[in-house]
């Protein structure tokens, strides 16, 4: 299709029309001059090789671009994988930050509740050390009384014997005393 399309648009030109009284292919035809002018730059430009430097040029552009868009996707692959990378990183962390803590909690309690038992022994240990002062406290203060009822009391026989004692009973009480002994020792 383009093969036909491209020669009728070369004949559809102006510079095929004739000029009125003059010959098409005379050099006071205008359009003619412009065509051989467009024909001669076009050749100069085939001549140079300018199409094949600007397809160059573009191929060159387009392989620029093409490996710009390869580092650009390798670039977020890579970003990708360092965020999906990071993601796991901080679950883990979330992981063990769940862990570290219900450890602690854990260690707390466990701490929690041996001072909670040393401090129950602590008061029975006191509980018991304070009865056991309170026992002997009351110990002593019984042998006091004790100790001090035997002083009254032998101060209060002793002042009685007085009283009773009289220089015969005296004798009678020493003679009965010694044949006691004698008895006792034959």
């Amino acid at each position: 299709m383009r093969a036909i399309i491209l020669p009728m648009l070369f004949l559809a030109t102006p510079a095929f029309a004739a000029v009125e009284g003059k010959p098409f292919f005379s050099l006071s035809n205008t359009d003619l001059i412009v065509l051989m002018a467009f024909v001669i730059f076009v050749g100069i430009l085939v001549y140079f090789k300018v199409p094949a430097k600007v397809t160059d040029l573009l191929d060159s552009r387009a392989q620029d671009i093409q490996s710009e868009l390869d580092e650009a996707r390798r670039l977020r692959e890579e970003a990708l994988a360092l965020h999906a990378s990071l993601e796991r990183k901080h679950a883990g962390v979330k992981d063990e930050t769940a862990r570290i803590v219900e450890k602690a909690k854990s260690d707390a309690q466990l701490a929690a509740d041996q001072i909670k038992a040393d401090i129950e022994a602590s008061i029975a240990r006191r509980l018991k050390a304070a009865e056991d002062q309170i026992a002997s406290a009351e110990a002593s203060a019984i042998r006091d009384v004790r100790n001090r009822a035997v002083t009254v009391a032998i101060g209060a026989a002793g002042d009685i014997l007085v009283e009773q004692m009289n220089a015969e009973r005296n004798d009678a009480l020493v003679r009965s005393a010694i044949g006691e002994v004698q008895a006792r020792l034959h």
